[in-house]
């Protein structure tokens, strides 16, 4: 599968978006939790929360674009199959 071309690829720009969003909503909560009034427990318990977030997120993305991966590879598949079976077994030689 590390031949695999993808139809639609993001550009750039889409790209750096992404993770440019990410850092700053990371660098938000980080500051938002740093600067909170409450005792080292609470803080604790919201960094934990907010780690456990993130990386279930990345998981769930990584998760969703394997299925879409494997699909399109089966859907490939299958329609080369059929190809073949209509071309072993044209009524009209030659189509």
């Amino acid at each position: 599968m590390s031949t695999f071309i993808y139809e639609n690829q993001n550009t750039k720009s889409f790209y750096s978006m992404a993770w440019i969003a990410f850092a700053i909503s990371f660098v938000g909560m980080v500051c938002g939790i740093f600067y909170m009034e409450g005792d080292l427990a609470t803080k604790g318990f919201l960094v934990m929360s907010y780690l456990f977030s993130v990386t279930s997120c990345f998981t769930v993305a990584k998760v969703v674009r394997d299925r879409h991966e494997a699909d399109h590879f089966l859907n490939k598949v299958e329609k080369t199959k059929t190809e073949k079976y209509l071309a072993e077994n044209s009524p009209v030689p030659g189509i």
